[in-house]
């Protein structure tokens, strides 16, 4: 009996379409041991591993960087509709950026322009959070429309330490790029807190994110070839070598030689130590000592220098890769009210798109602007300040609103300070919007019913009445209270329907009060009806 049964178990193994790279898992992980190692492999099975798919776009975008014409003007006033302030900023990216994909434009027209030495504009960025600098590098990567990669210094690690490695930024930019290498070798890659790995005389020795990291880094920036699949990865590498069984070209290494890195910090303490020295020596600034006084530390980054640099921890090669650096400027009140009002990405459009997903629309007063700019500027963050003001002042509105049948309202200074009184008073002044508000959700549900069921129920004046005060009292939305109360009804109503032949019925405020008798009596006045109608 076994034997047989073993037999078809064997045949049916035998006749199972064949996946060798599940028997391959297996036997890896029963030799490294599945507590150890897990070993992941594709959805698809051997021979029908998915490739990366090109954007149907990548001829286009390649063709605009063959024939890239922009000025650097023209790259200001695009910045200008999203970006406020960082003058300073956005001319010398955008004259950095415009030498950076002229260069490639004319090696592409004439290979031999390759051969020719050239400094790669790599850009370092300096400024407060906030201020807009992972904001500038991501719209001129959307405007130029090359792909884009970012992510923070902190996740790496010096090559044999656990973490993740500089060269996976490579991959990932060639990942976004759907596996287009020619595509992403003309990408871009912004790497932000790039302070965060400067080995700092002060502090006791470095650790593996240090020197290690701006090590590998600095060979990326130049000129390097970097696998497009990791050694390590195991998988990637089986993929490309079935591909490459298919006969399906694929790069095995992608060029950094034209891939511009930005990379930016706050560099807090490096703006400390500018301001140390300037004081010291003050001799070839122009402003006031006094008035240096005053200023953030943040202010004085624009006055840095290579040397400032390597004594706050970096390598002089590293910081030698760099030679395009610009400081933005800290965000003041003022500026942070025209971020609010004036920017095509402004956090005040945001929040207007989403009350008019509820159909509410709001006006906010010029004081309300101010108000919330101050406001926004006290949280020290920047731009983002904004955002931890506005969702404060407006969260219960959000959550309020969509069910109190309110269409607009007005943000002023009032609700900014009391937010919560505000709103109390605003959904008084409007508490017959919210009974209608409930009578709209009330049909809703009756046709939702109606649609599921197939029962039309007539609610009569009290009967509705009664639904929305149950509504009020335990501060659910009137849809949950329906649900609740009418939960037996689809059932019940079946029964009474098979009895009697209905398919409406009328809801009485018994039926909210008391729905288990009302239902009872509905059903037991059926059977009643049926056996008078046998007689």
């Amino acid at each position: 009996m076994d034997t047989e049964k073993d037999r078809k178990e064997e045949e049916k193994k035998e006749s199972a379409p064949q996946n060798p790279l599940e028997d391959l898992r297996r036997n890896l992980e029963g030799l490294f041991g599945t507590k150890n190692v897990r070993f992941e492999f594709p959805n698809a099975p051997m021979g029908e591993a998915p490739e990366p798919q090109e954007k149907d776009n990548s001829d286009e975008v390649l063709k605009r960087i063959r024939e890239f014409s922009m000025k650097p003007r023209e790259i200001r006033d695009y910045l200008n509709r999203f970006v406020i302030k960082q003058d300073e900023a956005k001319k010398v990216l955008s004259v950095a950026i415009c030498d950076h994909y002229n260069h490639i434009r004319r090696c592409l027209e004439n290979p031999e322009a390759e051969s020719g030495e050239y400094a790669k504009q790599n850009i370092l960025i300096l400024g407060p959070t906030g201020v807009g600098k992972t904001y500038l590098m991501r719209t001129i990567a959307k405007l130029i429309g090359v792909p884009f990669v970012k992510a923070d210094a902190t996740k790496f690690s010096e090559t044999g330490y656990v973490g993740a490695d500089v060269e996976d930024l490579v991959r990932d930019l060639v990942k976004t790029a759907d596996g287009n290498v020619d595509v992403a070798q003309y990408g871009i890659i912004y790497i932000d807190e790039i302070d965060k790995i400067a080995g700092r005389g002060d502090v006791g020795g470095r650790d593996v994110s240090g020197r290690g990291v701006q090590i590998n880094l600095l060979k990326l920036m130049e000129d390097s070839n970097v696998n497009v699949v990791s050694p390590q990865d195991m998988m990637g590498q089986m993929q490309m070598a079935m591909n490459a069984r298919r006969g399906k070209k694929q790069k095995r290494t992608i060029s950094t030689r034209h891939i511009l890195f930005i990379v930016s910090g706050a560099f807090d303490k490096l703006g400390e130590d500018i301001q140390k020295r300037m004081n010291k020596n003050p001799i070839g600034f122009t402003d006031d000592a006094g008035e240096r006084e005053d200023r953030e530390p943040s202010d004085f980054l624009k006055f840095a220098e290579t040397s400032d640099f390597t004594k706050y921890g970096f390598e002089a090669e590293f910081i030698g890769r760099l030679p395009v650096r610009v400081a933005c400027e800290s965000l003041k009140a003022d500026d942070l009210a025209d971020i609010l009002v004036s920017s095509e990405g402004s956090i005040l459009r945001q929040y207007r798109d989403d009350f008019a997903g509820y159909g509410i629309g709001f006006n906010i007063t010029p004081e309300a602007v101010k108000k919330i700019s101050e406001l926004a500027y006290l949280e020290k963050t920047g731009a983002r300040g904004l955002m931890t003001v506005m969702e404060r002042t407006l969260r219960d509105f959000k959550f309020e609103l969509p069910s109190s049948g309110i269409k607009s309202f007005e943000l002023d200074t009032q609700t900014v300070d009391s937010p919560k009184e505000s709103l109390k008073k605003t959904l008084s002044e409007n508490i017959g919007l919210r009974h209608s508000a409930m009578l709209e959700d009330l049909t809703r549900f009756r046709e939702e019913f109606l649609a599921r069921t197939g029962y039309a129920l007539n609610l009569d004046d009290k009967a509705k009445s009664a639904i929305i005060g149950k509504a009020v009292e335990e501060d659910k939305s009137l849809m949950t209270v329906c649900e609740n109360v009418f939960k037996d009804f689809e059932h019940g109503l079946a029964i009474v329907s098979r009895n009697t032949g209905k398919s409406e019925f009328d809801i009485t405020e018994q039926a909210i009060t008391d729905t288990d008798k009302f239902l009872s009596d509905l059903v037991v006045k059926s059977f009643k009806e049926k056996e008078a109608d046998g007689h």
